[in-house]
């Protein structure tokens, strides 16, 4: 008996729809669970079993290209298990994780193996993996490639675990041949050191509770040089450059000018640009601390429409947990508490209550969420769009209902989350992996079904 998924507004490529998922009867090699057909309900084989989801949205499982997932080594901050926890709770069906802030960090294969090796039996969703570009590993580049990770991250500045080093210009020079003979991405924490330097330098007698230091701290203009050496040497050499976490909107005109020239850039902002505004965060309040900064309310806007206009491509959460007591609340200090965000649980509701309110429609969000970001990662061909031949791999979303932010809604490891007491709109009522739910009505279904994606 063929297995159908149907709803009010099914999210394709073509558009948003009363349509039906129709999923093959049995797998396609090894992959069960294929969409065989998007149709009218009317359409379906008379035999069909029907789940029919009614007004709910169905959108493509959301893929977040932008994870620090830290095993192995430092599990204690996040996991597989708690972090595609969270992912099944928020939508999310493909992580890809970031190479550093586990232990070992992975750049080199015997560290992606073992990183493989922490992650079996532990997965609700599916994951990929990035690899490090850092210093001294221009020979693992290819042996990285060619065992199957998505691309390769990338500090111009300390990033704040000594085993993961910066990349200078002059090491970048070397290694950018190698990457552009992979072909995969090269994913840039596009900061530099010396705008902040000098910035740090003139606040030696600052208060360093107040949010207002911290900003001054890592001022636009670090960002704004490292962007621009990445353009240069991107149209010096070819390669493919991938800006991660974008915060300031001033670099938007260089980049949409990068890209009128034809030049392979993509760039990706996160909720927590979109949602908070620097002239609303309280001093003290370090759960607010990332890198780069949350900036102007003038800034936010100015991303929202960099989004309208695709010169941002896609929306990551830069989800980056660490023990509560690494981010320092008691002591409100900017300059010692860690700097990131963990958002997976609730960064889809973050983001549509915003771009409602702003004009935006669920097609959007699929876009933002699930098709760019699998696009960047190498991923298309099976996850991102619901469509024939892709996995049945979706989220249940309803757009009109609202909740608000409590522990018990954060599925990460600690549930600490600066959206805490936040109403926000849109419900994840159920996620689905190749035609299976994992996560259905609040509640996780048993059994680790995720895999590693890896690239073909």
């Amino acid at each position: 008996m063929a297995q159908a998924y149907a709803s009010d507004r099914v999210v394709t490529p073509q558009g948003t729809r009363r349509a039906a998922l129709l999923l093959e009867d049995g797998p396609i090699g090894d992959t069960p669970g294929v969409i065989r057909a998007v149709c009218d309900v009317s359409d379906l084989p008379s035999d069909a079993h029907i789940i029919d989801f009614g007004p709910h949205a169905l959108l493509p499982g959301l893929v977040d290209s932008h994870v620090h997932i830290n095993q192995p080594g430092r599990t204690q901050w996040e996991g597989f298990a708690t972090a595609t926890r969270a992912a099944a709770s928020g939508g999310y069906t493909t992580l890809v994780d970031m190479p550093l802030n586990c232990l070992p960090e992975t750049t080199t294969f015997a560290a992606l193996e073992a990183k493989r090796d922490s992650a079996i039996g532990q997965c609700l969703v599916d994951w990929a993996a990035w690899g490090g570009a850092v210093a001294d590993n221009q020979g693992d580049l290819l042996p990285l490639a060619r065992a199957g990770v998505a691309g390769f991250k990338c500090f111009l500045i300390y990033p704040g675990c000594d085993g993961f080093s910066m990349i200078d210009r002059e090491q970048l020079e070397r290694v950018l041949p190698t990457i552009a003979e992979s072909g995969l991405p090269l994913l840039v924490h596009a900061e530099l050191s010396e705008p902040i330097d000098r910035a740090t330098a003139s606040l030696h007698n600052a208060d360093w509770r107040k949010y207002s230091t911290y900003l001054a701290s890592r001022p636009d203009e670090a960002e704004l040089e490292a962007i621009r050496l990445m353009i240069h040497l991107c149209r010096e050499v070819g390669f493919r450059l991938h800006i991660v976490h974008l915060a300031t909107a001033q670099a938007l005109p260089e980049l949409q000018a990068a890209r009128a020239e034809g030049l392979p850039i993509s760039v990706e902002t996160c909720p927590h640009y979109l949602h908070f505004a620097a002239e609303q965060i309280a001093d003290g309040a370090t759960l607010l601390k990332c890198a780069p900064p949350i900036r102007s309310l003038a800034n936010r806007e100015a991303l929202w429409q960099g989004l309208r206009e695709g010169i941002l491509d896609l929306v990551a959460t830069d989800h980056s947990p660490c023990p509560p007591a690494m981010k320092c609340v008691e002591e409100g200090r900017f300059d010692l508490a860690w700097g990131g965000i963990a958002s997976l649980s609730v960064a889809l509701s973050v983001m549509w209550t915003g771009a409602a309110q702003r004009g935006f429609t669920i097609q959007d969000i699929a876009r933002w969420m699930s098709s760019s970001p699998a696009a960047l990662a190498g991923l298309s061909d099976r996850v991102g769009s619901l469509e024939a031949g892709r996995e049945a791999t979706f989220v249940v979303f309803n757009p009109e209902s609202e909740f608000v932010v409590t522990p018990d809604r954060l599925h990460f490891r600690h549930a600490i989350s600066p959206y805490m007491g936040e109403t926000l709109r849109g419900v994840v009522e159920a996620t689905y992996l190749r035609g299976e739910p994992v996560y259905q009505a609040g509640k996780f279904i048993s059994g680790a079904r995720g895999r590693e994606l890896r690239l073909r």
